[in-house]
């Protein structure tokens, strides 16, 4: 099969393959991380595709994410919030099952999530966002999220993004110097919003809900498009510098026509098709 190519004509070029389910990607201190759901690990991976793996405690298979404190704590989601101490301990910040998260300059940790086993097959109910002081006090600041997905802050701490996925929608929130949410907006539709990340000029990438991503501006207009291989659904993403500004598409195996418990079940079993492709793109990554 010929690689896929972007409207510039770049090609996508494999990174790496052999992941169990590549999620909640990064750029963080000059490497691209991510969770390898279903294995517990947290990993890390420089432009060769020369992976360094962490095992982390959480107990959930799927549905956890990453990011870190402003001095350089790792954080995870899942059961519970967790924070990894430089001495190898693991202090859990809060007693809160959570799937996204988003920390702002002051330590403040925004978390999303909702209330029902979608893995399970529950009914859904709408969704959440809830702040995290450093101090470990929580209060929610957000409800009625249609499956709350990947977020994103701005720069300048001013604004934040999430993906609702059962929506269709990016959704934008003021964010108040109380750390409140306030007037929601939709920043782009027609979409299906997993991890979403921000670049340079404030135009989100963010899936399709189909077998590809665009970049969006605000109010919806697709600046671009990268289509992917039939049955290559991409999870999450975000833009590195990789000799350049680069475009990390995770992706794993996704049957459009199956069902979402025969897709979820096929993850969980022991094939591994995860694996992160990557674009050269002109815009770089929002500054962190």
């Amino acid at each position: 099969m010929k690689a896929p190519e972007n409207e510039e004509g770049s090609t996508m070029k494999l990174l790496i393959d052999g992941l169990a389910m590549p999620e909640s990607a990064r750029w963080y201190d000059g490497r691209l991380w991510f969770c390898n759901w279903t294995q517990q690990q947290v990993v890390a991976i420089d432009a060769d595709g020369k992976p360094e793996f962490r095992d982390v405690p959480v107990e959930n298979l799927m549905g956890w994410s990453i990011d870190w404190t402003p001095d350089g704590r790792l954080l995870t989601t899942g059961d519970k919030l967790r924070r990894y101490e430089p001495d190898g301990s693991v202090t859990v910040l809060a007693d809160q099952h959570a799937n996204e998260l988003v920390v702002d300059a002051h330590g403040n940790i925004y978390l999303d999530g909702a209330d029902f086993d979608f893995a399970g097959g529950e009914a859904p109910t709408p969704g959440w966002i809830k702040r995290v002081t450093p101090d470990g006090a929580i209060r929610e600041v957000a409800d009625g999220i249609e499956f709350p997905n990947g977020m994103v802050l701005t720069p300048d701490g001013r604004t934040l993004v999430i993906a609702e996925s059962f929506a269709g929608r990016l959704t934008a929130f003021d964010v108040q110097p109380n750390g409140d949410l306030t007037n929601r907006r939709v920043y782009a539709g027609n979409l299906g919003p997993d991890g979403i990340c921000l670049d340079a000029e404030g135009a989100i990438w963010s899936q399709t809900g189909s077998e590809g991503v665009v970049r969006v501006a605000d109010g919806g207009e697709i600046l671009q498009r990268i289509d992917l291989p039939e049955n290559r659904a991409p999870f999450s993403l975000t833009l590195v510098d990789f000799d350049g500004p680069t475009l990390c598409i995770l992706t794993s195996e996704w049957h459009l026509q199956d069902t979402i418990a025969n897709n979820l079940a096929r993850l969980r079993g022991p094939a591994r098709t995860g694996q992160i492709h990557t674009v050269p793109v002109a815009v770089p990554p929002a500054a962190g």
